[in-house]
């Protein structure tokens, strides 16, 4: 068995390997994340909704997915974490703001049906600034984001809990939003590849709305190879999308 920090710090690309050729499970891999989480939460406070049995479950079906022959690609089994303001089915949606604490969306959003359709085990709820709006990775309503590299230091923001949980190990990919930074600073400031993506690549469906012509949903990671698996996923037109690039 591979050592667990070790699944928690390998690429997407490297896990894909060892996952497609049986050598470690699904549920191994979603098992060490869930330890890292459990180990290091208390003083990142990367999450507001945390992953717990729902991820476990995932895992177990991509494994019997896996095991009978229906390998999906490169992120089947892979832990996804996304920030709270990307909507996931029956998963608390609070857009950084305890104003939508408890609201649970009916429905999955564009990113999160793309990325479950690719297999990935989504990773709990990210925490980041009140409604995206904040360059530092502070929140009031769900504590201050902390750096892995130094507690002391910001994550950067809006989407902090998404750079702080890529750094720690805590998720393989994270999925931030970039309007004026959001993507790019916490990228920077955690040590972290990150994408913006050209405006209209990735769908907002089912995606809060910071500011409608300027929003950019893209992934986080430790590698830019990791960035590219995740874009190549969840790129492409979305007709609900009235921006989207077809």
């Amino acid at each position: 068995m591979m050592p667990a920090n070790e699944l928690c710090y390998m690429s997407a690309d490297d896990l894909s390997v060892q996952i497609s050729s049986g050598r470690v499970s699904p549920v191994e891999v979603v098992q060490a994340h869930l330890d890292r989480v459990e180990e290091t939460e208390d003083v990142l406070n990367s999450f507001i909704t945390r992953p717990g049995e729902r991820a476990l479950e995932a895992a177990k079906l991509a494994e019997k997915e896996i095991q009978s022959g229906n390998y999906r690609g490169p992120l089947h089994g892979i832990p996804v974490g996304l920030k709270d303001i990307y909507y996931v089915e029956g998963m608390p949606n609070t857009s950084g703001s305890k104003i939508y604490d408890g609201f649970l969306p009916t429905h999955d959003g564009a990113v999160a049906e793309r990325f479950k359709d690719a297999g990935a085990i989504l990773f709990g709820k990210l925490n980041m600034h009140q409604f995206a709006f904040g360059p530092t990775g502070l929140n009031r309503d769900y504590g201050d984001m902390h750096n892995p590299w130094d507690l002391d230091r910001i994550t950067g923001g809006s989407s902090g809990g998404s750079g702080s949980a890529a750094a720690a190990g805590q998720c393989t990919i994270t999925m931030g939003t970039d309007t004026g930074g959001s993507i790019r600073i916490p990228s920077a400031l955690c040590g972290l590849s990150g994408i913006k993506p050209t405006y209209g690549r990735v769908s907002r469906y089912g995606l809060v709305p910071l500011s409608w012509s300027l929003d950019h949903p893209g992934p986080m990671g430790r590698t830019v190879e990791d960035c590219a698996l995740a874009l190549n996923v969840i790129a492409g037109h979305d007709p609900r999308d009235p921006a989207s690039i077809d």
